[in-house]
């Protein structure tokens, strides 16, 4: 019985231990702040080169920007893309999901928004991962394209 309580004594005190630190590998605190074109998308001058930058929870698009309305910054940069032959797009939020720390939350922890792309002569939809907490350096995520105004 002693060696029970032990061992879940133990183990709880490891569970409690476990690290708090962001896996988010893109964060740039000193990134430009955002600006909005006149059709309400941001305005997005590069794309990245990098196959996880928004593919990969780790690399989510940082989309910082202040407004009371967090959804609006993910219209915002959405509808600003298009699919890789300049196809129109559309986006399902599917989960918020991966809680990390961050100062920019009351609760002290923020998670990120995942989202379905999809466009016609697609074979397989893109999950696109994008967090408002942070900032980063926005880009057009690898394979898509700026939507033609």
């Amino acid at each position: 019985m002693k060696k029970i309580i032990l061992l879940f004594s133990l183990s709880a005190l490891i569970i409690s231990c476990v690290s708090t630190r962001s896996t988010l590998k893109n964060v740039d605190d000193s990134a430009p702040d955002l600006i909005l074109t006149p059709n309400n998308t941001f305005d997005i001058k590069l794309f990245s080169t990098d196959k996880k930058y928004g593919y990969d929870k780790d690399y989510p698009i940082n989309i910082f920007f202040q407004t009371s309305k967090s959804e609006i910054n993910h219209e915002r940069f959405l509808n600003a893309l298009a699919g890789p032959k300049g196809e129109k797009i559309t986006y399902t939020k599917l989960e918020s999901c991966c809680p990390f720390p961050t100062k920019r939350s009351e609760m002290g922890a923020g998670f990120l928004d995942v989202y379905e792309l999809k466009w016609e002569g697609q074979k397989k939809p893109v999950i696109l991962y994008l967090n408002i907490y942070e900032k980063g350096i926005l880009m057009v995520p690898f394979g898509l394209r700026l939507r033609d105004n």
